[in-house]
């Protein structure tokens, strides 16, 4: 599908499988993002790094127009982790500019199928981690198998009121949603 727009930046585009309230099982393709190490209390050190590459800290001092969301990506057992931004298709499919910054790199994000789970608000640990549970047991309600992993996404500039903010965990999903029984017998 096309990119949705959101506050005027190009989304990066899902096709919708499923839909149950604030649950969504989507299909994504493949993504490149420009990523970068991002620690406990330095997001917006990272922000900042890609904001950077997107205004022309790159090898061709090219400007590259901000997309939604920004993908975050704890690692496992630490504080750290990664931030991405997604580079726009247009600039991904002619080549996207190389990094100036030697913290930040150009990655790409496996497409495949996610359930995601949508709430507003401030992002932070607790709402991240009470989201991951729920979208957790939502999956294990149907019968499919999560990766071990989660990431989230924000949606907003950060003078976004609370209320207003669209944020989502996403989670890869490791089986095929199961089909519909066939009618009749082999």
């Amino acid at each position: 599908s096309i990119g949705r727009l959101r506050a005027g930046y190009e989304t990066a585009a899902y096709e919708v499988v499923e839909t149950a309230g604030e649950f969504e099982i989507r299909d994504y393709p493949e993504l490149v993002l420009a990523s970068t190490n991002m620690g406990s209390s330095e997001s917006n050190g990272s922000f900042m790094r890609l904001f950077g590459y997107i205004s022309g800290s790159n090898q061709t001092q090219q400007k590259v127009s901000m997309t939604t969301p920004v993908f975050m990506q704890p690692t496992d057992g630490d504080s750290e982790g990664s931030m991405g931004f997604v580079v726009p298709k247009e600039v991904a499919s002619a080549g996207a500019p190389a990094p100036s910054s030697a913290q930040v790199n150009l990655t790409k994000r496996q497409g495949g199928r996610f359930a995601v789970i949508r709430f507003s608000g401030r992002m932070n640990d607790a709402k991240r981690q009470e989201a991951e549970e729920k979208l957790r047991d939502w999956i294990k309600s149907k019968g499919l198998l999560a990766a071990a992993l989660m990431e989230y996404a924000g949606y907003d500039p950060p003078f976004t009121p609370g209320p207003l903010r669209r944020n989502e965990v996403l989670i890869r999903l490791e089986s095929p949603q199961p089909e519909a029984p066939t009618a009749g017998r082999k």
